[in-house]
């Protein structure tokens, strides 16, 4: 499997965009243009932060995760694969960061930080074209009513086709994001992205970030191998178990059908 070289990562690459995102005035830039006022940031951003519940809970890995000075908490994601479940996925990282805000024992839920939940994609989940889809809970009987929870959850689009609805900054930013390039940057026209650009430039030539790019492109392979090696045992350990029940035609359908075949895998308790 051929490894993309570092140069060649845009935004949307979850190293690059983690590596750009630690920098706290490339974090602020990012905050700024898409929500349009001043973000002053508490402390620098964190990449693949780890939450969960409880030691033995599902945990979850944020791409970058920030706090402004207003105690607000944002955790923005580059999301370049259609996944189908991005919004259930976006409740399930928000109910994980509320369980971490509160402090053990507090019964205060007011005093649950505010919550941006920002998801930046190549693709319109919800088929719209609009480049900004900001949700807030709200009343349907009534719609002037809010729920107030301070829970927001924001998808962007890097192909919207409405650009009257946002900022063109946040145009250029999205477009940026997809392709992280001199070309791309010399037709923007704000001066955050300009900025941002030339951090970018400078990650791609830095050295320590070459070999932590080889690095993590080598364990993640490590990881794909012993998954197909276990994949591999799994369904020889599966045939067998057909072949001994004289169920021989299933063998064929488990080859082809992923989904059968892990109804089979539970079936003869196969882990």
């Amino acid at each position: 499997m051929g490894r993309k070289q570092l140069a060649e990562l845009n935004l949307l690459d979850r190293f690059l965009f983690n590596e750009a995102m630690e920098d706290p005035e490339n974090m602020k830039a990012v905050l700024d243009i898409i929500f349009e006022q001043d973000i002053s940031l508490k402390s620098a951003p964190q990449s693949e932060k780890e939450v969960r519940t409880l030691p033995d809970n599902r945990q979850i890995r944020l791409d970058v995760y920030a706090w402004d000075e207003e105690k607000n908490v944002y955790d923005t994601e580059a999301q370049k694969e259609d996944t189908k479940n991005l919004s259930k996925r976006s409740r399930f990282y928000q109910a994980l960061l509320d369980c971490n805000l509160m402090e053990p024992g507090s019964i205060d839920f007011n005093a649950l930080n505010n919550v941006f939940i920002i998801t930046i994609a190549p693709f319109d989940i919800f088929g719209k074209g609009l480049y900004k889809y900001t949700f807030r809970m709200k009343c349907e009987e009534d719609e002037s009513i809010r729920l107030e929870d301070g829970a927001t959850r924001i998808f962007l689009n890097c192909h919207g086709t409405h650009p009257e609805s946002v900022n063109p900054e946040l145009i250029e930013l999205l477009k940026y994001m997809e392709h992280s390039t001199n070309e791309t940057a010399r037709r923007c026209h704000s001066e955050k992205i300009q900025l941002l650009h030339q951090k970018v430039c400078q990650i791609r030539s830095s050295e320590r970030v070459e070999a932590k790019f080889m690095k993590a492109w080598e364990e993640k392979e490590m990881e794909r191998q012993k998954g197909i090696k276990l994949g591999e045992e799994k369904l020889s350990k599966l045939i067998v178990k057909l072949t001994e029940a004289g169920r021989e035609s299933d063998v064929i359908k488990a080859a082809s059908d992923e989904k059968y075949r892990e109804q089979l895998f539970e079936e003869f308790e196969i882990e």
